[in-house]
């Protein structure tokens, strides 16, 4: 990005400073999660410290970044792995947060969006399912709303929902009737709606009769209060102001959410992998061994170079992914799925090396490094796993050049004869 707005770039250093001064020393034990009390006094800090909720409109108590603004102070606030907690932008809020203030009514902003830009809430994105439920595959949705009346009937069974244990209200997918959403979902020409079925948003409180959230699903990460539990709908009733936006258009609303918290998601780890690398530096600057410090050595300079070529390589796709957000829908989702990709992969090799060249205590929690490693080994999976990604990229590189060739571009696979 060639320029960033002066009062972005004095946000980014307030937040800079914020985050070494006061979150960092804060942190919990590596493995540990962070103290629910600790936390409410830390975010109480942000909001005096004027960074709090840095991507909400400032209609609703945030910052009001523009979106391809986000990264360089969410870069900042994920150089803490309790950072953006503390500032609330970290999954699954943020995403949630920022696909309510673009597809909410007036009335759901109120009472879903202000509290939780406020950080008095939390929220869970409710889509995925045990097998053969939706996972990667959106097509599998099996949680069926059905109208009846005024109200819409919910039943269906969620997993990995992060979050659950914490929130106060779910984003729920639900497959819905294809011909009670005709209207919506006239010329969207996605697979779900030729075969009869679309997918509706809802907006369901916890509290509702009918959820209930099941057993936990213990994982590696510590960095999402709440867990990745099971979530049940057994026959919950909630009126049609439930439905986020409208009914027959849940899989358009999902890139509205899942491109850009795709992203936020590499520029929050992407701070967490500079924050291993300097680990690392320091390190090297003070360890000597075989007659000099590791830093000027061969094989250390070789793993530091990487890493510094992999956070400017993933920085640059960023930049360039995050241009787009705002303008091009298409574009955008097609361009973060490059990125989530390369940057899930890129940051997990930086930390790797970190704790190469920290040695003995790379491994132990003398130094957070592993643990920094566990929490963004599961990035490869969720928001859709690497391999899922490398096939829609794949595809859509193909119909591209499909559709170039077709309006007269030259096919350059053809072998010349000999003359």
């Amino acid at each position: 990005m060639s320029h960033i707005p002066a009062d972005v770039e004095e946000l980014r250093q307030r937040t800079r400073t914020f985050i070494r001064d006061v979150v960092i020393p804060a942190e919990p034990h590596p493995g540990d999660y962070l103290d629910e009390g600790v936390l409410t006094d830390l975010k109480a800090k942000a909001k005096e410290a004027g960074v709090f909720a840095p991507h909400v409109p400032a209609e609703w108590g945030g910052q009001g970044v523009p979106i391809e603004f986000w990264s360089p102070v969410f870069q900042e606030a994920g150089y803490s792995p309790i950072g953006p907690a503390v500032l609330n932008c970290m999954a699954p809020d943020e995403g949630n947060m920022h696909m309510l203030a673009q597809i909410a009514t007036q009335e759901q902003k109120e009472r879903f969006l202000a509290p939780l830009a406020a950080g008095d809430v939390r929220s869970s994105f409710a889509m995925t399912e045990p097998h053969p439920g939706t996972g990667s595959d959106p097509s599998a949705l099996a949680t069926r709303a059905v109208k009846d009346g005024d109200e819409w009937v919910i039943t269906g069974d969620k997993r990995f929902i992060s979050g659950a244990e914490l929130c106060s209200f779910f984003v729920v997918m639900a497959a819905t009737d294809a011909e009670e959403s005709a209207a919506a979902t006239e010329g969207s020409g996605s697979a779900q709606a030729k075969m009869g079925q679309a997918a509706t948003m809802f907006l369901v409180p916890k509290d509702t009769p009918g959820v209930s959230v099941g057993r936990p699903i213990h994982t590696v990460d510590r960095t999402i209060a709440g867990g990745h539990p099971y979530v049940h709908f057994d026959d919950v009733r909630v009126p049609t102001s439930a439905i986020l936006g409208e009914p027959g258009k849940g899989f358009a609303y999902a890139q509205v959410r899942l491109a850009p918290a795709r992203l936020t998601h590499c520029m929050r780890w992407l701070g967490l992998a500079r924050r291993a690398l300097d680990t690392a530096l320091d390190r090297a600057e003070h360890r000597e061994a075989f007659g000099d410090v590791l830093a000027r050595q061969g094989l250390a300079q070789e793993l530091i170079a990487q890493s510094v070529i992999d956070i400017e390589t993933s920085d640059a796709m960023i930049t360039k992914t995050s241009e787009v957000l705002a303008t091009d829908a298409k574009e955008a989702n097609s361009r973060s799925s490059i990125a989530k990709v390369y940057c899930s992969e890129a940051v997990y090799r930086v930390i790797d090396r970190a704790i190469q060249l920290t040695g003995g205590d790379g491994v132990s929690d003398q130094l957070p490094l592993v643990q920094y490693l566990n929490d963004v080994r599961p990035f490869r999976i969720y928001d859709g796993a690497t391999e899922t990604h490398k096939f829609a990229i794949s595809r859509r590189a193909s119909s591209k050049r499909r559709k170039e060739v077709a309006a007269g571009a030259p096919r350059l696979d053809i072998v010349r004869e000999a003359r």
